[in-house]
């Protein structure tokens, strides 16, 4: 204890010693300390920048070093990859999806594909194509295309601007979002807003010399208060004023030389078409069945039976064009009869235009329903998916085919290939493809807007995903099936006689395929066709 009082007044004692006089019992002897102790760093920071000697420097990978502005250029490269390179990119299923101005279809002498104007005679091609091309034309004003040009941003501008997503109903009113100016530098700033297809106003109580041409197709905003200027672009306000289903107005935006251009798209909300499931949402209050039937009644009285099996209150809708029609027994059968042989697309239409139900399950007259014929599952899946159409298993086979389209000027190629695309989400059994077999649930207005051609009257199937291919997205699920009647021999002679009869019908001539290739090469402007 004595040690340590010694000690403290030890050190005591030095501290007095050396700390300067006029620095004892002083008021301001903290602040000339902490000022001389910025003077002594001071000091030797200089005196530290000031010797000539390599200080470490921070290691720089001259490899990834920037480059330098002031450096030429050596032409030679900048150069694109070689062509045998570059086609071997951009490449599904053997096709090289890349745009081109014309495409291409290889090997069309190969059996399965086909070039469709060779269907016409050499001498009728041409009148054929300029006819072609005019309903083309017609076809593309009227769905709006092509569609309106790339917008593409200036580097640098002092605006900002929406750059999608403004929508607007013919002849109403919206008010443009995010148009502001973030400064030019200049004293007075002066914006004009053009339009086309509709007028400019703001909602900005202003005089007249600040905002001039209200409702008019070009509004100028005039003004050195930059605050006030952004409050006026804030409540700038699009009036449509042209009546059009679905357009696209490219407005602009100029500072001097200084041009922004964003879409406002003119669009109308397509009515709601809905189905009431009814309070229990049965199967029954939501599906329909279809089917068309030709010479074989004892296929459909089978198919009919088993589904009153596995679903009793099932609606079913038949279209009949045999020549001498059979009454069929049962109150839930709704039997729609046509002139003899009109044809099978012909009465799929029949068939689909009296569905009143959500949804169409289509099968085959020689199709029976079994344990796996879940027509639930595949409700589910259109339920929870975007998905039109859903097919399923036939006979344990289960058919599904891509659609693959290549655009060219003088008609387009389309490229058949068996499979699908990629597995349909949330759903392990199914996927996402072009095509199904006849055995599918659909979404009865998508299959009514679709429709079957006519024109087809024997044997057609992947014609009618052709003519949906851009409006039908397509699924498949394996764990969903159908039976297919066996092909037993016949011992009744009436059946007998009635199946050979729909053999003869079914086949297809040479005349019908040629038919089938004109058709495709006027109506859907396909150029050629291949099967892989």
């Amino acid at each position: 204890m004595l040690e340590q009082r010694t000690r403290r007044r030890s050190l005591k004692f030095f501290r007095k010693r050396l700390r300067p006089p006029w620095l004892l019992n002083s008021p301001v002897r903290t602040t000339a300390l902490v000022l001389a102790v910025v003077s002594v760093g001071f000091l030797l920071w200089i005196s530290w920048e000031s010797q000539d000697f390599e200080r470490p420097q921070p290691r720089i990978d001259s490899s990834r070093r920037p480059f330098a502005p002031t450096q030429a250029l050596d032409p030679s490269r900048l150069r694109l990859l070689p062509k045998e390179k570059h086609s071997q990119l951009f490449r599904y299923n053997g096709l090289w999806l890349f745009p081109k101005k014309q495409c291409e279809c290889q090997n069309v002498n190969h059996p399965g594909n086909y070039n469709y104007q060779d269907a016409y005679n050499p001498s009728d091609v041409e009148a054929v194509k300029a006819r072609r091309q005019r309903e083309f034309w017609h076809f593309q004003r009227r769905e709006g295309l092509p569609r309106p040009p790339m917008l593409v941003a200036q580097p640098n501008l002092p605006f900002s601007y929406p750059i999608l997503g403004v929508e607007v109903m013919p002849l109403h009113t919206v008010q443009i979002p995010g148009l502001a100016l973030s400064g030019s530098g200049a004293s007075t700033n002066q914006i004009i807003l053009k339009a086309s297809l509709g007028t400019l106003n703001s909602l900005a109580d202003t005089p007249d010399d600040v905002v001039q041409g209200r409702g008019g197709n070009s509004l100028i905003i005039s003004t050195n208060d930059l605050e006030l200027l952004n409050f006026i672009l804030q409540h700038v306000t699009y009036t449509s004023t042209v009546f059009r289903l679905s357009a696209v107005d490219i407005v602009s935006m100029e500072l001097g030389n200084q041009v922004a251009r964003f879409p406002v798209t003119i669009r109308h909300p397509i009515t709601p078409i809905l189905y009431d499931p009814g309070p229990e949402r049965k199967i029954s209050s939501l599906v329909t069945v279809a089917t068309k039937t030709f010479l074989r009644y004892h296929k459909l009285q089978i198919l009919l039976r088993s589904i009153r099996d596995h679903y009793p209150d099932l609606r079913v809708i038949v279209a009949d064009d045999n020549a001498q029609p059979e009454k069929i027994d049962d109150p839930l059968v709704e039997q729609y009869t046509m002139p003899f042989g009109k044809g099978w697309f012909a009465g799929r239409n029949l068939a689909v235009s009296q569905v009143t139900t959500k949804y169409i399950l289509w099968v085959d007259d020689d199709y029976i329903f079994t344990n796996d014929t879940r027509i639930d599952r595949l409700v589910d899946v259109l339920e929870k998916t975007d998905l039109d159409v859903v097919g399923g298993r036939v006979g344990g086979n289960l058919f599904q085919f891509k659609l693959l389209l290549e655009p060219g000027e003088d008609g387009d190629c389309i490229h058949w290939r068996a499979g699908s695309f990629h597995p349909l989400p949330d759903f392990p059994s199914c996927v996402v493809t072009s095509g199904v077999v006849n055995f599918f649930l659909a979404h009865t207005h998508k299959l009514l807007s679709v429709g079957f051609d006519p024109k087809l009257q024997r044997v057609a199937h992947s014609e009618f995903f052709i003519d949906g291919l851009g409006s039908l997205l397509v699924g498949s699920c394996s764990d969903v099936g159908i039976g297919h009647q066996p092909k037993s021999p016949i011992s009744d002679p009436k059946e007998a006689t009635a199946e050979r009869s729909y053999r003869g019908f079914r086949a297809n001539t040479q005349e019908q395929v040629r038919f089938k290739l004109a058709l495709h090469f006027f109506k859907n402007h396909l150029k050629c066709f291949t099967r892989g």
